[in-house]
């Protein structure tokens, strides 16, 4: 059986690394280092969810965040924002399912994203 697949939007390649092992056992795991690349791959893939940072980048995670709000073919995905900037977290709390900051648990990110499955 196939697992949802999630887009795990991060920059940093040790915490890109982190957040797939997090999630790997959920989920398939599509690792995006670029917010241009983030807005292309999801012209052409609706994945369930997406671990989205917002400083990217190409595109920041807000305008990938609002490319994905405005889309209908994206009514289903879920959106877990990671930021390390309260500010930023608190102006897209609203458009998101869920806001965490950085630094992030990974038992945490786990179990979120498995309520979102």
């Amino acid at each position: 059986m196939n697992k949802p697949l999630v887009f795990i939007v991060e920059d940093d390649p040790q915490l890109s690394r982190i957040f797939t092992i997090a999630l790997s056992e959920l989920f398939d795991v599509e690792a995006i280092t670029d917010g241009a690349r983030a807005l292309v791959r999801l012209h052409e893939v609706v994945p369930h969810l997406v671990l989205l940072d917002i400083n990217l980048p190409g595109a920041s995670g807000a305008q990938i965040l609002h490319a994905i709000r405005a889309d209908s073919r994206f009514e289903k995905t879920r959106v877990i924002l990671a930021t390390a900037d309260s500010h930023q977290a608190d102006e897209l709390q609203d458009k998101a399912d869920i806001v965490l900051l950085k630094p992030i648990s990974i038992a945490q990110l786990h179990d979120l994203a498995n309520r979102l499955k």
